[in-house]
């Protein structure tokens, strides 16, 4: 059971990321590639890609889409994208920026789950136990560790029942709450996995109404 919809943009003014927020680059047969935006104005913008990568080729520009969070959901941004000087190929301004979809990322059910969670980051992978403070079909988010930055590329292995395997999958660091907990926003996971995700999201759910009504009936309310 999925909880997600996909919206063409609609016409009206294009919602830009600001300067200095993070943003998702999407080029054919890569992962998200994890971007800080530098300049941003109607004509045109300017991000920098924050992990070493190869230089993109002509065709990957061609299709290259910004991919970031509003209040819309997460929208697709489009537009001619050059690299503007060849000696600094993680430099990309983007002509033209146009709105080209909207994904409504917020019908991805979110609760609150306390869960515990493996975090392998770093070239090393480095294992870390942590433990998520809500969870949802695209994403969720870590009590920790504080060591993780935005863009940052981690593998993970949560635990969602003690008879089950894990949820795995690779996601990125999105963003940093005023408490310091890590936003991430899955760029790998199984379709199974996550099936298995929304359906325990689901089932918490239930629990909740259920013990909600319960409630209701104990206090004559």
């Amino acid at each position: 059971m999925m909880f997600r919809r996909s919206n063409r943009a609609k016409n009206g003014p294009v919602p830009l990321p600001e300067r200095s927020d993070p943003v998702l680059l999407k080029v054919p047969g890569s992962d998200r590639i994890p971007a800080r935006v530098l300049e941003s104005t109607v004509q045109s913008l300017q991000v920098a890609i924050l992990v070493p990568t190869r230089a993109f080729g002509a065709r990957e520009l061609e299709e290259l889409v910004v991919e970031y969070p509003s209040a819309r959901g997460r929208v697709h941004l489009t537009g001619a994208a050059v690299i503007e000087d060849p000696h600094e190929p993680d430099l990309i301004r983007v002509q033209g920026p146009l709105t080209a979809e909207v994904l409504q990322e917020r019908d991805f059910v979110r609760v609150s789950s306390a869960r515990p969670v493996l975090v392998y980051m770093g070239s090393g992978s480095e294992k870390i136990q942590s433990f998520t403070v809500d969870l949802s079909g695209g994403g969720l988010l870590l009590a920790g560790p504080d060591t993780l930055q935005i863009g940052e590329r981690i593998e993970f292995r949560l635990t969602v029942a003690q008879d089950a395997p894990p949820i795995k999958g690779v996601g990125t660091v999105v963003r940093i709450d005023s408490k310091g907990r890590r936003g991430v926003s899955f760029t790998e996971i199984a379709e199974t996995d996550r099936r298995r995700l929304v359906r325990f999201i689901f089932d918490l759910q239930r629990s909740e109404r259920r013990r909600g009504l319960r409630e209701q009936d104990r206090y004559g309310s």
